[in-house]
């Protein structure tokens, strides 16, 4: 198997599999989606992750965000709503030591309970009673 990580495969743009490219970020589609049109936000300057990104970084990967889910809801009017998120650190399930951050299209009924969205990372925590506060 290929270490993604050795070379790092976020440092090696090819621009013609780009979607969107600002001054310090560029989009693209992720190699194994988990919906379709799921992409990637990938900062150029090659650190690992999200904590590391400077504020110039962190306005323009929100830039690409934005754009992302305005083109995906134009292409796909099944869309419903989106699923945003990156992981830090290999406890995390990171195993692409260079920042990126996911952006997940959601349709309706692609999951039977989507309660807890993000939440599943743990399974065990996604489907959760909410308190009642007295």
């Amino acid at each position: 198997m290929n270490d993604p990580n050795n070379p790092c495969i976020f440092c090696k743009i090819n621009h013609k599999e780009l979607i969107f490219e600002n001054d310090y970020a560029y989009a693209s589609s992720d190699s194994y989606p988990v919906s379709k049109l799921h992409s990637l936000v990938v900062p150029k300057r090659c650190i690992e992750n999200y904590f590391e990104l400077d504020e110039k970084e962190i306005l323009a990967c929100n830039d690409l965000i934005k754009k992302l889910k305005e083109k995906i809801m134009k292409e796909d009017k099944s869309v419903e709503g989106f699923n945003i998120g990156t992981n830090a650190g290999k406890v995390s399930g990171q195993s692409i030591f260079h920042c990126h951050i996911h952006v997940i299209p959601r349709r309706k009924g692609d999951v039977d309970n989507p309660q807890g969205g993000v939440r599943s990372v743990i399974p065990s925590k996604q489907h959760y009673t909410r308190k009642i506060k007295k």
